[in-house]
């Protein structure tokens, strides 16, 4: 599977296409700095946006899209715009409530992907209901699910009259998540990686550094290829121009099978983020 550049898409399971690569804005505040790296993203190619209700910060992300779009000369269709309904709005009407408001923040008509945060047990399904109905109504273009285990969507599917077309979920070289990816290869959902890079904390690896330098590339760049090789969607946050710019500088090169084998070797099953079957929020 060779992604070949920024505007490269894979399509989800009803026929969307869905860019391969990403910029995320988690825990980016509100403020220019924030819509000047939404903006940076679009200007140098990106096509994909993804943000959440509980990131508080749609408003600021609404406006580096529409800065972003006039300088790249694009449309809003050219534009793959993701966010997600929060724990505390799981639920058919509240669902349905927190995506007009997200819609509103953001200043869009309709969003190309919405996903339910976490797998709040007793909760989501109502949350996929609504998501359904969004959907089905044409509001949204696709839905999804983020942090899900096997079992949640196993449990979801069983109820749900359309499949998840994503999961998100934390993803990286210590955590691999192979059954997981299994999993969602063989039921049609496309798995995306959030917190690619370790929040940064596999950027002094000395066996990534290793690879990297025989590719004349950095470690971050390294870690972004494999999860596109891996089939993998990825969203990496940075603010910095320079970096934003970086990161996507991954379609000129291409990681051997050995290579490949040993990044997955890596694997330690250690989260940066909170655990989908033990968290408390």
């Amino acid at each position: 599977m060779m992604v070949k550049n920024l505007k490269d898409t894979t399509t989800l399971h009803n026929g969307v296409k869905m860019p391969w690569f990403g910029i995320g804005v988690f825990k980016v505040e509100e403020g220019p700095e924030l819509v000047n790296a939404v903006k940076t993203a679009i200007k140098h190619g990106y096509r994909s946006v993804d943000t959440a209700a509980i990131y508080e910060n749609e408003e600021g992300v609404g406006k580096g899209i529409q800065e972003g779009l006039k300088e790249a000369g694009i449309s809003r269709e050219e534009l793959f715009v993701t966010s997600k309904v929060w724990n505390a709005d799981l639920g058919y009407e509240s669902t349905i409530a927190a995506y007009e408001t997200s819609l509103k923040k953001l200043g869009l008509e309709y969003l190309d992907l919405y996903l339910i945060h976490w797998p709040v047990e007793g909760k989501y399904k109502d949350a996929w209901r609504a998501l359904e109905t969004l959907y089905k109504e044409g509001r949204v273009k696709a839905i999804g699910v983020s942090n899900f285990q096997i079992h949640h969507l196993e449990e979801l599917m069983k109820d749900a009259e359309i499949k998840p077309m994503i999961n998100q979920v934390e993803y990286h070289p210590r955590l691999t998540q192979k059954a997981l990816k299994a999993f969602c290869q063989d039921n049609e959902i496309q798995l995306e990686a959030w917190s690619p890079l370790m929040q940064g904390q596999l950027l002094d690896n000395e066996v990534l550094q290793e690879i990297a330098n025989k590719h004349n590339k950095f470690v971050a760049q390294v870690i972004l290829r494999w999860d596109l090789q891996n089939g993998v969607v990825t969203i990496p946050k940075s603010t910095k121009e320079h970096r934003i710019i970086e990161n996507a500088n991954v379609f000129d090169f291409e990681l051997t099978p050995d290579e490949m084998e040993i990044i997955d070797g890596l694997n330690q099953n250690l989260r940066v983020g909170p655990d989908p079957d033990n968290f408390d929020f």
